[in-house]
């Protein structure tokens, strides 16, 4: 008879680092976890053998061989790895789970969350990929599987997959977000800048929205139309380091050095091992600034983008959400 053990997550964990190979496991619980926040991982993991040996008698000796027990890892112990940020053991407890369970979707959209989160790109797209044969309308599965090929520099598949979680879900953020990102990376700057305003429409407290915006038109030359999008994102979350880095950079392109030099400050403090921000920093203190430019107020500006985007949300007449064109397949 097969006898069965449980072990927590970290017992795993020390079994396999000694060598042990994990056999089989049941599922004792599945719980929800939250939606993944963008964007590493690392190698491939080799899958625990899952063959099961009964006991068995030597005739030869008398002896009977002892059985190997059926380690047990419950779902949830993976899920709670994910949420510590240890995705390579996240990665090796999800992958037993999808060789016990094939045909169970959300074991395997974990798998390739937390194989994208690791770094493993093409584990991750095969996992999105089973999920959504499983379950081809799970809209998480559709846009995680478009940052996959976004990261792989494959757009237009990234494109297709966006454009089929867009066509399930219109009012998706996430999605218009995302469509903006795909649209950049096709070098159409225009429409994915109509993209984020959509985005916005819909949530005009998008930070990262507004953020991609703002560096959009840092590299079309539209400083001065950066600073407000740019101004709202460091205004709602002052904790992301690159929001203050790029507002730095649009207001260092429009001659305001004194406030560039505040946000490169500002970027430092959010992350103290922030180099590009150090040395921006370095690049524009004391350096004076020419009298003819026009003094901006950051507050200002963050508060007139809002109104402008509160417009929108309220059938203003900056964008329509349907004059942005779904993208082609």
């Amino acid at each position: 008879m097969l006898r069965t053990t449980h072990i927590t997550r970290d017992q795993f964990t020390t079994l396999r680092a000694m060598g042990f190979a994990v056999a089989s496991f049941a599922v004792i619980t599945t719980s929800a976890c939250g939606d993944a926040v963008e964007l590493k991982e690392v190698g491939n993991v080799t899958t625990p053998s899952t063959t099961a040996v009964a006991p068995t008698s030597d005739a030869s000796v008398g002896t009977v061989t002892p059985e190997k027990p059926v380690v047990r890892v419950s779902l949830s112990d993976g899920e709670q790895l994910y949420k510590e940020k240890r995705y390579d053991e996240a990665t090796e407890l999800f992958a037993v789970f999808v060789d016990q369970h094939p045909n169970n979707p959300w074991g395997h959209y974990m798998l390739g969350l937390s194989a994208w989160k690791a770094g493993d790109l093409d584990r991750a797209e095969s996992a999105f990929v089973r999920s959504l044969e499983l379950d081809p309308k799970h809209v998480k599965t559709l846009l995680n599987l478009t940052r996959v090929h976004l990261d792989q520099g494959r757009p237009k598949d990234a494109r297709e997959r966006v454009t089929a979680a867009l066509a399930l879900d219109s009012s998706s953020v996430e999605g218009y977000r995302l469509l903006g990102r795909v649209r950049a990376a096709l070098n159409q700057p225009n429409e994915a800048i109509a993209a984020y305003r959509v985005a916005l429409s819909r949530n005009p407290e998008d930070v990262w929205s507004m953020n991609n915006m703002g560096l959009l038109m840092i590299q079309q030359g539209r400083h001065d139309e950066a600073l407000g999008p740019l101004a709202r994102a460091v205004q709602l979350d002052s904790t992301v380091a690159v929001f203050h880095n790029n507002l730095g950079i649009a207001l260092e392109h429009t001659g305001r050095y004194t406030l560039a030099a505040q946000a490169y400050k500002a970027a430092v403090v959010a992350d103290a091992g922030y180099t590009k921000a150090k040395l921006s920093l370095a690049r524009v203190e004391g350096r004076k600034e020419d009298p003819s430019v026009v003094p901006v107020e950051l507050t200002t500006l963050a508060e007139s983008f809002d109104r402008e985007i509160r417009g929108v949300q309220m059938g203003g007449p900056v964008v329509r959400p349907d004059s942005v064109t779904p993208p082609e397949r």
